[in-house]
């Protein structure tokens, strides 16, 4: 009776320590996720960057100035080429607006334009302003693939139903200790791949470590790729007022 009773106590504590593992497991996938959605913000962010796009054909480096507050808030202002320079783009919450300084005109941007490509990059108008967030627009959890290693989370987001993306799943690789994502791949509801994005050369900025190096490749189009580049990046520092509007679009910097 007593070994029965110790066999029912050692199963009872493993299912407990399994629900608990799972529990553990769950919080955990959620954390990487938001950690991952604040990667490159803050209560308020400023950064120089340069974006170099890459075809076949030719390349095409673009840069920029870029402003965050949360993750509500995104104003990008382009700072060279001289034929691009002035081009603005804003997003306060769901809201969208390109300014384009040589027909002096601002344009709002539709909702189906926001998986379009920014400025004839392989990156979305959502993945520069961050419309959506992985947290609250995603179902995530945790995977182990055939090639895994220990000091990763395989992280698969799936979309939530009320969620508007052209993307069918989303796989991430991010280091277990700093939650810094190295991989993001996109698929479309076939199951195919994609766009590739690698993130590398992490550096500490402002007190906070990133990938300086974000490199998308789309996977339909050979010998194409963008990559963005921080050169310099602070964090919770107070931003020029009335940076967040539309009169902001159209001011020369």
């Amino acid at each position: 009776m007593k070994r029965i009773c110790s066999v029912l106590l050692l199963l009872a504590a493993s299912g407990m320590w399994h629900c608990f593992a799972e529990a553990q497991e769950s919080g955990d996938v959620k954390t990487v996720i938001d950690a991952i959605d604040r990667l490159y913000r803050s209560s308020t962010s400023y950064a120089d960057v340069e974006m170099t796009v890459i075809t076949p054909h030719w390349e095409r480096v673009l840069t920029m100035q870029a402003w965050t507050e949360g993750l509500d808030k995104t104003f990008i202002y382009i700072t060279s080429p001289k034929k691009d320079q002035g081009i603005a783009t804003l997003r306060i919450k769901n809201e969208m607006w390109n300014y384009f300084p040589n027909i002096s005109k601002v344009m709002k941007i539709p909702p189906s334009m926001m998986m379009g490509a920014w400025m004839g990059s392989d990156f979305t108008n959502d993945d520069l302003v961050k419309e959506t967030t992985l947290l609250d627009d995603y179902v995530g959890k945790l995977v182990k693939p055939p090639e895994a290693k220990p000091e990763f989370y395989y992280i698969e987001l799936t979309p939530k139903k009320e969620t508007v993306t052209v993307w069918a799943k989303i796989e991430i690789v991010a280091y277990r200790d700093s939650y810094i994502p190295v991989k993001q791949v996109y698929y479309d509801e076939k199951g195919n791949a994609m766009r590739v994005l690698d993130l590398k050369d992490i550096k500490e900025f402002d007190g906070r470590k990133i990938p300086a190096i974000m490199e998308m490749t789309p996977t339909s189009k050979p010998g194409n790729k963008t990559v963005v580049k921080y050169v310099k990046a602070e964090f919770d520092r107070k931003l020029p007022p009335d940076v967040f509007s539309l009169r902001s679009l159209q001011k020369s910097r």
